[in-house]
């Protein structure tokens, strides 16, 4: 499969939205401590770590679940594949690197920072990687990242699992939801129009792909788009 079919959105890396569309410093600090808010954030500390990370199901044949050790081959296998490694900056090219990755994730949420999900059929087959990337608390808000295995794509799974951890978030508290990724990656386009994700923009030159730099399409959902 050519690389550019392949659906998935922004990188496994630690990119970060720029602070004119992200606020996730608020309430600011200062050598004394942080700084008063004249208002409680959105979400308060421990809405999500004072809890399981849940399973999540995906109706019928899939379900969303937390990545544990015994995932590590299949994702070395996963990362083996050209296309996630077209849209992805993070790999693992060995067991002990996909654990250390896993074990990353795992933290993410008692971190609150970022939430991971493997994508697993009926028989714990690995499918695919959801996540809600650069949580931000404060403002209620988390950009939504994805990548399929080669033998899952096509089938309209991924925009089902995007579509239903978006209605997990804003059933949690999230106020928006954003999403970014390739202008050469139509497929990934695809699946964000699907799940509901207006386009709102182009950012040129937003991501280092190995190729060079990317132009980057941003969407973005609001808890109460389906309302609307």
């Amino acid at each position: 499969m050519r690389p550019s079919s392949i659906p998935s959105a922004t990188t496994s890396s630690p990119r970060r939205w720029p602070a004119a569309t992200r606020r996730s410093e608020r309430p600011s600090t200062s050598e004394d401590g942080p700084v008063p808010s004249s208002f409680p954030p959105a979400l308060p500390a421990g809405s999500f770590s004072t809890s399981d990370h849940p399973r999540i199901a995906l109706g019928g044949d899939a379900v969303l679940r937390p990545w544990v050790l015994d995932d590590a081959a299949a994702l070395v296998e996963a990362f083996d594949d050209p296309a996630i490694r077209q849209w992805h900056v993070s790999r693992a090219d060995t067991d002990d690197e996909a654990r250390e990755l896993i074990t990353r994730w795992q933290r993410g949420w008692a971190a609150e920072s970022e939430f991971n999900w493997a994508i697993v059929g009926t028989d714990d087959i690995l499918l695919g990687r959801i996540a809600l990337k650069g949580v931000d608390l404060f403002d209620a808000t988390a950009e939504v990242a994805y990548w399929m295995c080669p033998a899952s794509r096509g089938h309209g799974l991924c925009p089902r699992a995007v579509v239903t951890l978006s209605e997990w978030a804003f059933a949690a508290g999230f106020h928006r939801l954003q999403l970014q990724h390739s202008t050469r990656n139509i497929a990934s386009c695809r699946v964000a129009t699907k799940a509901g994700f207006g386009e709102e923009g182009t950012r040129r030159g937003a991501a280092l792909h190995a190729d060079g730099w990317h132009d980057m399409h941003a969407h973005a959902r609001l808890s109460g788009d389906a309302d609307r």
